[in-house]
């Protein structure tokens, strides 16, 4: 079996067992570290860039502001499907961000039935502020890495999330 790379995960050299070898056992631990570290890094990101815009706003409030801020997501729905969360979440989310001049919930140009969600000035603005400061961590690291090394991990973690 090989990877969308063209690694032959037995060709390591070693005993192979249930399909990996124990090289590939000990790199597939790693990975696992180290993506655990990663994730926990980007939860302290998302809680940082939610306090940038509001004290009280939660990540997954952050989450649902960037989703209508970015147009990517501008109904309950598309969020719901974007995010992979729960109507309640979403709609308590929703709420708060109006309540705070963030969100407004106005027709759709396209359809004068329904109604859209829109990021405001302010929240267009504070979404911005936030993600420099993201984008600036983040950046201190990346640029020390060639573009062609970039490309690769782009590829890789499109690889690993399916």
């Amino acid at each position: 079996m090989t990877s969308s790379h063209g690694a032959d995960p037995g060709a390591a050299g070693g005993e192979v067992h249930g399909g990996l070898d124990a090289q590939q056992d000990a790199a597939v631990t790693r990975v696992e570290h180290e993506l655990g570290r990663l994730i926990a890094r980007i939860r302290v990101g998302l809680r940082e860039a939610a306090a940038t815009v509001h004290p009280e706003l939660q990540p997954l409030g952050y989450q649902v502001l960037t989703s209508i801020a970015s147009g990517k997501a501008t109904s309950a729905g598309e969020i719901i499907e974007r995010l992979r969360t729960d109507k309640s979440a979403v709609s308590r989310h929703v709420r708060q961000l109006e309540r705070w001049g963030l969100v407004e919930s106005v027709r759709d140009p396209d359809d004068r039935h329904a109604r859209v969600l829109v990021a405001t000035d302010l929240a267009q603005a504070r979404v911005a502020l936030a993600r420099s400061r993201y984008e600036e961590r983040i950046g201190e690291r990346l640029r020390n890495w060639s573009a062609q090394d970039l490309d690769h991990f782009a590829d890789l973690l499109s690889d690993l999330a399916g």
